[in-house]
């Protein structure tokens, strides 16, 4: 089943908002829904305090990574809380028509938009709004997700929407005659004891 899920397309995002405090995430659900009036979704872990400050706020911004996006941004956004840290300082920060801060560098396009409705999915909360913004910051590629995570080598956090816990290591199996070597450490020069070969491949359950 897993794998068919995995031939679904989706971005980067960098979601922002304010309403105690400025707070912005890393997010790979943003959907253009309608066109009159210009409608979107997002879908926010019910954890992050991007989350908590939405709901407060009643409005977000999107922007989406350019695919040569520094690194950097995706570690300070996806992989740290807004609640304790400063996510925007590092940066040269503006704002969107509805106050809310974004960063241009390393973007490609802007949406600002008001929440119209809020859908309850779980560990998620999916928020529809109406576009009152769009802008195209430059030319340049979009981020995929299938991008970041097969050239990028990047990882997924526990929070996001499509986060699947590590399979464990259950043992090795022997390239040349199947033999499988039971344990999550194959030992160093390892030789197999059907065939005498030094070749396995990791098994995971």
């Amino acid at each position: 089943m897993r794998k068919a899920f995995d031939k679904l397309t989706s971005g980067m995002y960098l979601v922002g908002t304010k309403a105690d405090k400025e707070a912005g995430c890393i997010v790979n659900t943003f959907e253009q829904v309608a066109s009159k009036p210009e409608l979107v979704v997002i879908a926010i872990n019910k954890e992050n305090y991007t989350c908590t400050q939405i709901r407060k706020s009643k409005k977000f911004n999107v922007t989406v990574l350019k695919e040569d996006t520094d690194k950097e941004i995706i570690n300070t956004f996806g992989f740290s809380s807004s609640e304790f840290n400063d996510k925007y300082k590092a940066y040269n920060k503006k704002y969107d028509l509805l106050g809310l801060p974004y960063i241009e560098n390393d973007m490609v396009a802007l949406f600002s938009v008001r929440v119209k409705e809020e859908i309850d999915a779980n560990t998620h909360i999916v928020f529809m709004g109406e576009v009152s913004e769009s802008v195209l910051l430059s030319e340049d590629r979009p981020m995929t997700y299938d991008y970041y995570r097969t050239v990028k080598n990047g990882i997924t956090p526990p929070k996001a929407s499509t986060y699947q816990k590590p399979k464990a290591v259950s043992g090795y199996k022997c390239d040349v005659c199947g033999y499988i070597y039971r344990g999550e450490e194959l030992p160093i020069d390892y030789i197999c004891p059907i065939c005498g070969q030094t070749h396995f491949t990791k098994i995971c359950e």
